[in-house]
């Protein structure tokens, strides 16, 4: 519909340039005077006759444009007529470079509190996965009963309180493999006669005869525990006296005990 309607208008513009124009004065009322026209017409027929008469090749020859004045139509296009229909979105470019980063702004202001959650599920208990011990004695003992546990007065390390120093046991928590040592030191001329006891059942024995000089002795075991097994040390007494010797300076008397491999690695 629009390139019909701007075929017409150029068309109409053709025609409007081909078409002769008469000049006019026109009056203060906007009517053209017959009597101005008239004299007009008679001056124009005078000023052709002028210029046919004979004129010698020298003379300077008047310009067409200065003979009649020239009347052109400059056309006028109204290009919104000419505007075709919007055409479709076109695709989204590419991004652009990242532009430099800002400076920090000022912190916000602290929000409300928010209320408090529901509680949660409760977690695991407390696992230990190691144990060990180390306990001394510094007083000397005299088996006075036929069976006597050996009892410490000294706490070297004692990881997560495995090891109870009143009864001379240590406790099994975490199942697995353990290493345990008994060290002790002999009495003169007395003899020196111990069990290291897995629960009731004596496992190791630690003996030492009579003799004139006391020397250090020492035991040593590997023991695979459950969970709530017990290890100590028990005195026995036969036909003769049974001693370990130590002082309060010096710890004579230790027992040892960590794991190796805990049960879920075995």
């Amino acid at each position: 519909m629009a390139s019909k309607m701007a075929f017409s208008i150029v068309w109409m513009l053709m025609l409007f340039w081909h078409c002769p124009i008469l000049t006019y004065r026109p009056t203060e009322h906007g009517v053209e005077d017959p009597k101005i026209r008239r004299d007009h017409t008679e001056q124009d027929y005078h000023r052709d006759a002028r210029s046919r008469e004979c004129r010698r090749c020298c003379d300077p020859q008047e310009s067409a444009s200065q003979q009649y004045p020239q009347y052109q139509i400059a056309p006028q296009i109204n290009m919104t007529i000419l505007k075709g229909e919007k055409g479709e979105v076109g695709g989204r470019g590419a991004y652009g470079k990242p532009g430099r980063t800002g400076q920090t702004g000022p912190p916000g202001s602290t929000g409300i509190k928010g209320s408090k959650g529901s509680m949660g599920i409760p977690g695991e208990p407390c696992k230990s996965y190691f144990a060990a011990f180390s306990v001394g004695r510094k007083k000397g003992l005299h088996s006075n009963d036929y069976y006597q546990t050996l009892t410490f007065d000294t706490e070297i390390v004692n990881l997560y309180g495995h090891f109870n120093m009143f009864s001379g046991k240590f406790y099994c928590y975490v199942p697995g493999i353990y290493y345990f040592s008994l060290n002790v030191h002999t009495w003169n001329r007395k003899e020196t006669y111990l069990h290291v006891m897995h629960n009731e059942k004596e496992v190791v024995v630690l003996y030492a005869q009579v003799s004139d000089r006391s020397i250090m002795q020492s035991q040593s075991l590997m023991l695979e525990l459950e969970r709530g097994d017990q290890v100590w040390v028990r005195l026995y007494k036969g036909e003769r006296e049974n001693a370990i010797f130590s002082d309060e300076f010096d710890v004579y008397i230790t027992f040892n005990g960590h794991l190796i491999k805990h049960k879920d690695e075995l």
